[in-house]
């Protein structure tokens, strides 16, 4: 008989303590890039391509930043697009090579990177940001994933590990700003965090199994790979049913069913979102209309204080979650659903309050009052938290943990090629629009709205009742 209890030996609890502190490293430094580039034009990077501007207020005249602000928004929209696009490749080679091969992988990403933002010149070597940046991104966005399998050896509360991490790799952004407030130098801050990849490769062979960590976990097995036993012990409500036992699809016949699909458009619709007002955030805050630098500060500042609360916001996603999936549970005899439609229905509520949440934040973006902004940097945090770890969350418990890599992955990168559209929409802005986001902003929450489609899709399936819901 299998134990009605849930217990974790000591090791798991440091798995799980350390890779929360490795995912709050600055892994997810892109979050932060409204505040990132406030600092890096203190440090005069592209500073060649600012440009007086005729426009003259009394006897002073203004600064023209667009061409310096555009190629900052492509080395974003850059960034951006490889940390959503080498997901797949990252995400195969982590179900493929598994676990340690990964994260020297990550970890060699990561290094070269702080090093070579550490060592470059803003008088001559500005542009080694466009390799350093989205190197950097890649190897954050893989650390997250091979640490997002330490949910694995928490049972019925694996939804909230897997948000609580995902909230981590957000508030990690603001790990940087708390270190530029403190009189620490850009150089002196991308050095500490290359020192801090001795702290990465050490948990890799010491922490964590060369393997995966399997889910479900049998009563009392050995962990592959792992240095030592991992007696952990499963409630009866996470024992898979029998006809969960089934022989697994295909990748591909998951990534070409329905459910795959209005997932994708209901992550990349909202991301959107999310680039395009982080991407914007600063050079529209610099406009003469909108203030100066000092003006800029204080918001980009506040922006990137609020990312920080992330942490505290996406384990709420998850912990619902967990909680509607045991009370599904209970009532699962009762109403004939199968083990894996109970987890897809637990999803459900999840989905839709992540839409409602981004709609939010879209309204709020969309008012041109500064102090208001404050309200849309609160919600933008929880928004963002709840989406990407809820995203996280939905395709543990949606898709089979054998293909999880290849379909994060998957749904990350075909995410990216949607997030190539911010580029056109941050030229359109600043060209005819003359930075007036108002209509683009419109369209966006108008497209918002249909990320509603996809909870109520979930919903309708989880109402087949004959055995588990059919996904293509």
């Amino acid at each position: 008989m299998l134990q009605p209890t849930f217990s974790l030996p000591l090791s798991s609890r440091a798995a799980a303590m350390w890779g929360l502190l490795e995912c709050l490293g600055f892994v997810g430094i892109l979050v932060a890039w409204a505040s990132l580039v406030f600092v890096i034009k203190t440090e005069h990077y592209f500073e060649e391509l600012c440009e007086p501007n005729a426009w003259l207020t009394g006897n002073t005249t203004l600064t023209d930043f667009k061409a310096q602000d555009e190629k900052f928004s492509l080395i974003f929209t850059l960034a951006s697009f490889m940390n959503n696009f080498m997901t797949f490749p990252t995400g195969y080679i982590f179900d493929r090579f598994k676990n340690t091969v990964a994260r020297l992988i990550a970890i060699f990403l990561y290094t070269t990177a702080t090093l070579t933002i550490a060592f470059t010149s803003a008088d001559e070597y500005s542009l080694l940001l466009f390799l350093a940046m989205p190197m950097l991104t890649v190897g954050g966005i893989l650390f997250l994933i091979t640490n997002l399998q330490v949910g694995n050896l928490f049972g019925k509360h694996r939804s909230t590990i897997i948000t609580l991490y995902n909230g981590a790799f957000d508030s990690s952004s603001a790990v940087f700003l708390l270190l530029y407030e403190q009189g620490v130098s850009l150089r002196a801050s991308f050095l500490f965090f290359s020192v801090f990849s001795v702290w990465h490769v050490g948990r890799t062979f010491l922490l964590l199994p060369r393997g995966h960590i399997p889910y479900p976990l049998d009563c009392g097995p050995e962990i592959e790979g792992e240095r030592g036993p991992q007696s952990i012990l499963l409630s009866p409500s996470e024992i898979p049913d029998p006809g969960q036992q089934k022989e697994l699809r295909s990748f591909w016949g998951y990534a070409f069913s329905r459910r795959f699909a209005w997932h994708l458009m209901w992550l990349s619709m909202m991301q959107l979102w999310h680039y395009i007002f982080i991407g914007t955030l600063n050079s529209l805050l610099t406009t003469p209309a909108k203030g100066t630098r000092y003006v800029v500060g204080i918001y980009t500042n506040a922006f990137a204080i609020t990312q920080f609360f992330g942490v505290l916001c996406a384990p709420w996603n998850g912990l619902l979650t967990d909680l509607l999936k045991q009370r599904y549970q209970k009532k699962a005899s009762k109403t004939g659903f199968s083990a894996s439609a109970v987890a897809l229905c637990s999803t459900v509520p999840c989905l839709a309050l992540t839409s409602l949440l981004c709609l939010g934040f879209a309204l709020c973006a969309s008012v041109p009052v500064l102090p208001l902004q404050y309200i849309t940097f609160i919600l933008q945090v929880i928004s963002r938290s709840f989406l990407y770890g809820g995203n996280a969350a939905f395709l543990t418990l949606a898709f089979p943990p054998e293909h999880f890599g290849k379909i994060f992955g998957l749904v990350m990168a075909l995410s990216a090629i949607v997030s190539l559209l911010q580029f056109l929409i941050f030229t359109f802005i600043k060209g005819p629009l003359q930075n007036d986001p108002f209509y683009v902003n419109v369209m966006l929450v108008l497209v918002t709205l249909l990320t509603f489609m996809h909870p109520f899709l979930v919903y309708g399936e989880c109402q087949r009742k004959e055995g588990p819901p059919a996904i293509a």
